[in-house]
């Protein structure tokens, strides 16, 4: 089958309402699909003002707002008659599903009664969530519905081998493929880093910025990286913290690393010179699948250090491009900070090694890995 014979209906429990890793992938990807003269249509829940344009067309999956005081989440409501219809005028080839949550299971159920190959795509650790809530014990239910949600689907695509392993760790025995991650090249690179723009935050020139880029929300590590930043101040190593990005954790994170500077929202070549101001990117979470903004750090040329998690175990090369730390252990993190913060020279060497290895995530051949997935599929049915 060409590719301009494809008719590919995409669920997003997220489309573009708030702006994360996650569907800013299924854009390019989207897009990718659009160019390669697939015909694609999303489905998500919507909101008036979304974080950013829609690629594609996109239809409403009516919703309601996530309780719990993240209602800046929708939570799709099964699968309604209106998206239905739309789905059986639609008359898609796959149904790709890119949120294990009730509506992605309603569409999967949909799909499959109807003998249409689905492929699943993962982008994040929902099971860990509840460990930041409060609600650990809930931790061990929610791996084995994602594993049973992900053995219902006939092809599933996850970022790393690492979370490969951890799928065949749950019990998921329908075949994985990998879909990795790109990067903006030009955006992200060493020669972005602005001395002036440093200088205007109140980093000096000869001070360390330990960098944390991404949303501020607790499931990204925000309290561990507040404990090894009160160790590294309890051992009077000199460095300045440098938060990028924005969230509902904000204050809360402020309350915690005083002395931090905030940037909030970057954008644009904007975040590619932000990104570039750091000296050391710190990232202790443990909930990513594959670490977009670790292989930007990387690109732009700053040493990471990072929870021994999925997300990163896949991109960093210890000793070499940075350091992995067993993910709750704040006296080893600090150690590895403190270590780069004292010896340059590791850290350029580390920068560029980084560097160099970032130059193998290109867009373009992730998103290629996706559409000859569909066409195996196809291939696969149309044999029997």
């Amino acid at each position: 089958m060409q590719p301009d014979a494809l008719r590919i209906a995409l669920y997003s429990g997220n489309y573009n309402y708030v702006r994360d890793g996650a569907n800013q992938a299924l854009n390019r990807l989207v897009a990718y699909l659009l160019d390669a003269g697939v015909t694609t249509r999303a489905y998500s829940p919507t909101v008036e003002e979304p974080a950013f344009p829609a690629t594609g067309d996109l239809v409403d999956v009516p919703a309601f707002a996530l309780p719990g005081g993240r209602g800046e989440y929708r939570l799709g409501k099964g699968l309604p008659a209106s998206v239905r219809a739309d789905l059986e005028t639609y008359r898609p080839d796959i149904v790709h599903i890119a949120a294990p949550d009730w509506s992605g299971h309603r569409i999967l159920s949909w799909a499959r009664a109807r003998g249409i190959p689905t492929l699943a795509s993962l982008h994040t650790r929902f099971e860990t969530y509840p460990r930041y809530y409060g609600l650990g014990f809930l931790e061990p239910l929610a791996t084995r519905l994602s594993a049973r949600f992900y053995n219902r689907a006939d092809r599933v695509m996850v970022p790393s081998p690492g979370m490969a392993s951890l799928l065949h760790e749950w019990g998921v025995t329908t075949p994985i493929g990998i879909w990795s991650r790109g990067i903006d090249h030009d955006r992200f690179n060493p020669a972005r880093r602005d001395l002036a723009w440093r200088r205007s935050l109140g980093i000096a020139d000869d001070e360390v910025a330990v960098g944390f880029l991404g949303r501020l929300v607790l499931e990204k590590g925000l309290g561990i990286f507040a404990e090894v930043i009160a160790e590294l101040k309890r051992r009077g190593v000199r460095h300045k913290v440098l938060v990028i990005g924005e969230g509902p954790a904000r204050s809360w994170f402020a309350e915690r690393v005083p002395d931090a500077v905030f940037t909030g929202f970057q954008s644009g070549d904007d975040l590619g010179r932000a990104v570039a101001g750091m000296d050391v990117f710190f990232m202790p979470s443990v909930t990513e699948t594959f670490g977009n903004v670790t292989t930007e750090a990387m690109a732009a040329g700053v040493p990471v250090v990072a929870a021994r998690a999925t997300g990163a175990i896949d991109l960093v090369e210890p000793g070499v491009t940075g350091f992995l730390v067993p993910p709750t252990d704040v006296g080893a993190y600090a150690d590895a900070i403190q270590r780069l913060i004292d010896d340059p020279a590791l850290r350029r060497q580390a920068g560029e090694a980084g560097h160099r290895a970032a130059r193998r995530y290109v867009w373009d051949t992730a998103n290629q890995a996706v559409l000859d997935a569909y066409h195996d599929m196809l291939c696969r049915r149309r044999d029997g």
